[in-house]
């Protein structure tokens, strides 16, 4: 049986667009959706409210979390699922995410074109192991992040010289949420 969608689709969608807003304008701040979804396994109730509100039919989706949640997805969201991670503008990674290199980076003439990576992680907290520094953090921000896939943040480092050609990622646990967007540097310790 297909599982449920936001309950009011209007209010749901607005208050969990606000939610991603504040989370890529103030990156490492971690934010808590309320949405009410009870998704499919193995989305999070986050993950599930940040793709229904961001995905629709003209923004195609790869996912890696198996047929039932790439079915809930394509009913509620109306998304186009892709195979290739290089064609997708959202891409969810409930386990190990594709080579960040093979994910679609933008141009420098249209870096807005650059995919987002919604990446379900264990657990999300603020205070922690990771510094970040850059736009919408005034000095330094320190976040908690359990169940990052092993090399993922020297991956991401070796996208910076890129720039303003990137990946955007959202990051999500249980019910909330937090960004990474290409302009934030994330070191440990």
């Amino acid at each position: 049986m297909m599982q449920p969608g936001f309950t009011d689709p209007v209010l749901d969608g607005q208050s969990v667009f606000r939610a991603v807003l504040e989370a890529t304008s103030r990156p490492g701040r971690v934010q808590e959706i309320s949405a009410g979804l009870t998704p499919p396994t193995p989305l999070h109730p986050a993950t599930a409210a940040v793709l229904l509100t961001l995905a629709d039919a003209e923004t195609p989706v790869f996912s890696d979390a198996g047929a039932a949640a790439a079915e809930w997805l394509r009913f509620h969201a109306g998304c186009p699922l892709v195979a290739a991670p290089a064609t997708a503008a959202f891409l969810l990674a409930t386990g190990t995410p594709p080579a960040l290199e093979a994910i679609g980076l933008g141009s420098d003439e249209a870096p807005q074109e650059g995919a987002t990576l919604v990446l379900q992680v264990a657990s999300l907290a603020e205070g922690g192991a990771l510094r970040l520094s850059g736009p919408g953090i005034e000095h330094e921000h320190r976040l908690q992040v359990e169940g990052l896939p092993e090399g993922f943040l020297a991956a991401r480092a070796a996208l910076a010289p890129l720039y303003p050609r990137g990946v955007d990622i959202i990051l999500c646990a249980g019910t909330r949420i937090a960004a990474l967007p290409r302009t934030t540097t994330v070191t440990e310790g």
